[in-house]
């Protein structure tokens, strides 16, 4: 079988996504001051959801990461709150899918630790997490949450071993995991679920890619093609492909594309330039667009997936100047769909002490919502618990709408008690006392018109419609107000009622139409 090289003069093919640019975002939209670790290990070292960024730092005498809330941009405070209750350097950290409030973190100290962040800013650091997970002999250097079934996670370490822990247990300590995957030889470099998380992809040092059913622990597949020396690997979605970064026998650094039924020769190989950095591919199902982005430099290479020959497409180059040394991606439900955004890095730059927000577009002149760039995508809702997936049943994961208005999946499960909104919690992180006031009016009114029945809010204009998840703003997919002015003519705006005014998508709230 033949590899096929890839051209970089395709020719002209048609696609939604051709013209799609990088928006680094603006001085006061980055995250200054920001002590970002100075580990050499080949991590993202950042993970973020639509409530949180969490970042690894540098900490004396153990590790630790911060959790700075998604809209407390600019400077940080060099006093702010840490949570630091390893005692070694942390060498990953991710997010649960399934709750924003819950985050993993592995560590040179041989554990996993499960930690609970309050829905409230920070005050002190933290140092007692909900669950340590005792079980690898060396240091643990990558985790994974499953895709679909809630509470079930996946770490690796230097001892090459694949452990599998059911966290629904009351057990604050749980030294022994439901499964442990001993077939590696070598350190796992990277480890890849499908959609619904049935199938395991690896890469390891040893240069082989190997498919792993999970639950068995059977090595499926195994790839030791010589040509390719893998680092990272990535399932594409529900394709049966699947993407590595590497490098070639003569070192180029290449990305090549792969059967999943044939893992003897890829499909496709493409080298992309001679630089040493680290590629960090990055799939997004919805648009089949894959992006790979470089260690090293500041550079965010985009391509587009397709059924057929020649599978990889090359669409663009995001470029910039500021070397990344880590990388952190928003989830779907957290981007601004106002804007046409279909993908938002957050890129990890030490040299400036700066976190970088740089969000993919899709340039369309219409206002209203694109349904063709924003399909069914995963929600916070598990499919399964951690007891169905380990007895053996499959799902995929449970869709929603992005559409404004449409009803968002709470992603909340583990706090019963009544609390504010997510959209008032974000707000209050960066509002003063004045706003706060005016977001509580708001929240009164729209609860008003929920009441009044769901098929006369359906009649009203969509810029009167209730907004339920967060994208950063309001219930009138607008800023919020940044002057007092603003500020006193939303108040004034309310006290004089919903049925006098409406407000036009304009000049942040400062053009009013009389109704």
């Amino acid at each position: 079988m033949s590899v096929a090289k890839m051209s970089w003069h395709p020719q002209y093919r048609s696609s939604k996504f051709r013209h799609v640019y990088g928006k680094p975002a603006s001085k006061e939209k980055c995250y200054d001051c920001v002590p970002i670790t100075c580990s050499v290990h080949d991590n993202q070292f950042c993970a973020v959801n639509p409530h949180f960024i969490a970042v690894v730092t540098e900490c004396a005498g153990g590790g630790a990461f911060l959790v700075i809330p998604i809209h407390q941009t600019g400077k940080l405070d060099p006093h702010y709150p840490r949570v630091c209750g390893h005692r070694g350097n942390v060498l990953d950290i991710k997010w649960s899918p399934f709750d924003d409030f819950v985050i993993a973190s592995c560590s040179e100290d041989a554990t996993v630790k499960i930690w609970d962040i309050p829905k409230h800013l920070l005050t002190r650091n933290i140092t007692s997490a909900r669950k340590e997970l005792l079980g690898h002999a060396r240091r643990v250097g990558l985790i994974e949450w499953h895709p679909t079934a809630s509470n079930i996670i996946f770490s690796t370490g230097y001892d090459y071993k694949i452990m599998i822990w059911n966290l629904d247990t009351k057990e604050p300590v749980i030294q022994n995991p439901v499964k442990t995957i001993s077939s590696h030889r070598d350190v796992i470099l990277s480890m890849s679920f499908n959609t619904d998380g049935s199938l395991l992809a690896t890469a390891c040092r040893d240069r082989k890619i190997r498919l792993v059913d999970p639950r068995s622990g059977a090595i499926l597949q195994e790839a030791s093609y010589k040509n390719h020396r893998v680092n990272k690997v990535l399932f594409l979605g529900n394709m049966k492909k699947l993407l590595s970064t590497g490098t070639s026998r003569w070192n180029n650094r290449q990305i090549a594309l792969w059967e999943q039924g044939d893992l003897s020769v890829p499909l496709v190989e493409e080298d992309l330039d001679g630089s040493s950095g680290l590629l960090f591919p990055f799939y997004d199902s919805d648009t089949h667009m894959l992006y790979v982005v470089s260690k090293g430099d500041g550079n965010i290479r985009y391509y587009e997936i397709s059924a057929e020959k020649p599978y990889l497409n090359y669409l663009m180059e995001y470029r910039s100047h500021l070397p990344q040394k880590g990388i952190g991606i928003m989830p779907k439900r957290g981007l601004d769909v106002s804007a046409c955004e279909i993908f938002r890095f957050y890129k990890l730059i030490p040299g400036k002490s700066l976190i970088e927000p740089v969000s993919m577009i899709v340039p369309r002149q219409s206002e209203s919502y694109q349904e063709d760039i924003y399909p069914m995508t995963a929600g916070a809702q598990p499919a399964l618990t951690a007891q169905e997936w380990l007895n053996g049943i499959n799902k995929g994961p449970v869709l929603v709408s992005l559409r404004p208005g449409s009803e968002i999946l709470n992603s909340l499960p583990q706090f019963p008690e009544k609390e504010p909104s997510p959209l008032s919690t974000e707000s209050n992180w960066y509002q003063g006392s004045t706003e706060r006031t005016a977001m509580k009016e708001i929240q009164k009114q729209s609860g008003i018109q929920e009441k009044r029945g769901q098929k006369k809010v359906e009649e009203r204009s969509q810029g009167d419609r209730q907004m339920q998840l967060s994208n950063g703003f309001d219930l009138f997919e607008c800023p919020p107000p940044k002057t007092e002015n603003e500020v006193w003519l939303w108040e004034s705006m309310w006290a004089w009622g919903e049925n006098y005014i409406q407000l036009a998508k304009c000049a942040n709230f400062r053009c009013f139409v009389w109704a």
